[in-house]
């Protein structure tokens, strides 16, 4: 009887729903998330044609454009085909995204598969099983696989996520461009896969002193974390055939070390107040860890964003975080990723203590000197399971 009222209600509803105006309905849909607009389609026919509009699919893409997605993927047990979860800046709750359905028949049985970087409508994700690449169109649900590397097969340890980037294309929304720096034979070199010819270009970086390069344009890969000096790839996205990479050396100076002592991961020689740096694009967050005396438990004491200088040749510091936007929350273990996107650096963090995780996502808008902390629901899915990747993506569009 119950389930029969229920039923009821959701078909009154619905009907009730589609007897709007569509210019209404329109406008409630633009509140809403890709995900959910999407599932709207299977409403009815008239909602499926109101969202099939083309003019509407325009003005819906350049607003979603600006959204920011965050996707984790995780795993219960080794031979799992894994969970995605997505959650976007202007939205309440978590999406469960069946990738695994997406997967069903382009994959091998038991392959084993880690979340590598996203972008747009893409994730990229590498097979451990197999030492390949995957790429899947979350709103096509299409899938690909990326012929061999040419460093030929790479487990998911050899990736780094700051010495990597997907580009979706402009021009043609069911293409991209994967981006990787690695030092080949302590040379520095660039790959490049074009999804559009299904085809793989090196180029060999520049290794002069060539500090000719634009921030906002130019991506960013890096090649090597030491303590006080980094290698970073610049690349002109906009005339890549035509220039080579340019390699950067940033330096901490003196100055900045005694102030802030720079190591890659936790600092060994300060047992005290430990250090984390998490690279992406021109950027680097650098968190101070300091231990508890009783539970011997670490807190967040500090966080700082540093970014390359206009030269090229030194990290600078650009803003320490508010401790109104510090999480005071013990941690065992922490680790993050960031990207600059739209004039916004965006931090996210997963720690977790005594089994349990959590993310803290941060923003920094560097024009207007502000900082965000983004309040998110509570990652339920998280516990019990097995991190196989977090990044952050561009919003979700609809292709005309």
């Amino acid at each position: 009887m119950e389930k029969s009222q229920r039923c009821n209600k959701d078909t009154n509803t619905n009907i009730g729903f589609c007897l709007l105006p569509s210019e209404l309905i329109q406008n409630i849909l633009f509140h809403l998330c890709i995900p959910e607009i999407i599932r709207m389609k299977l409403l009815n026919k008239y909602v499926s044609t109101t969202i099939s509009d083309r003019s509407f699919i325009r003005q819906l893409n350049d607003g979603s454009q600006r959204d920011t997605w965050i996707f984790v993927y995780t795993r219960r047990w080794r031979r799992d085909n894994g969970v995605l979860h997505g959650f976007s800046d202007r939205s309440v709750r978590w999406f469960k995204i069946p990738v695994a359905e997406i997967l069903t028949g382009e994959i091998f049985p038991g392959e084993e598969l880690y979340l590598l970087t996203a972008s747009g409508n893409f994730l990229l994700f590498a097979s451990n099983t197999h030492s390949g690449i995957i790429a899947v169109d979350l709103v096509d649900k299409s899938v690909r696989r990326i012929n061999s590397c040419p460093l030929g097969p790479r487990g998911t340890s050899s990736w780094r996520r700051s010495g990597m980037k997907l580009v979706p294309d402009p021009s043609n929304p069911g293409h991209f461009r994967f981006m990787f720096a690695e030092l080949v034979n302590n040379r520095p070199v660039l790959f490049t896969y074009h999804s559009d010819t299904t085809t793989w270009h090196t180029k060999e970086a520049d290794n002069t002193s060539n500090w000719d390069f634009k921030k906002n344009s130019n991506v960013f890969l890096s090649l090597s974390n030491r303590p006080h000096e980094s290698i970073v790839m610049s690349v002109d996205d906009r005339s890549m055939i035509t220039r080579f990479p340019a390699i950067l050396r940033p330096r901490i100076n003196q100055d900045a070390i005694r102030e802030c002592p720079s190591s890659v991961g936790f600092s060994r020689n300060d047992l005290e107040s430990q250090l984390l740096h998490i690279h992406g694009d021109e950027y680097k967050v650098v968190i101070r860890l300091d231990t508890t005396e009783l539970s011997k438990m670490k807190k967040m004491k500090s966080l700082e964003v540093w970014e390359i200088s206009s030269d090229g040749e030194k990290w600078q510091i650009v803003s320490r975080a508010p401790s109104h936007v510090i999480s005071n929350k013990p941690c065992g273990v922490m680790m993050g990723c960031l990207e600059r996107r739209l004039g916004v650096i965006r931090v996210a963090l997963m720690t977790n203590h005594e089994g349990l995780w959590d993310i803290i996502w941060l923003d920094y808008d560097k024009e207007r000197d502000k900082w965000e902390w983004v309040p998110m629901p509570h990652c339920r899915f998280l516990q019990g399971s097995n991190m196989a990747g977090i990044s952050f993506s561009s919003g979700l569009t609809i292709s005309l």
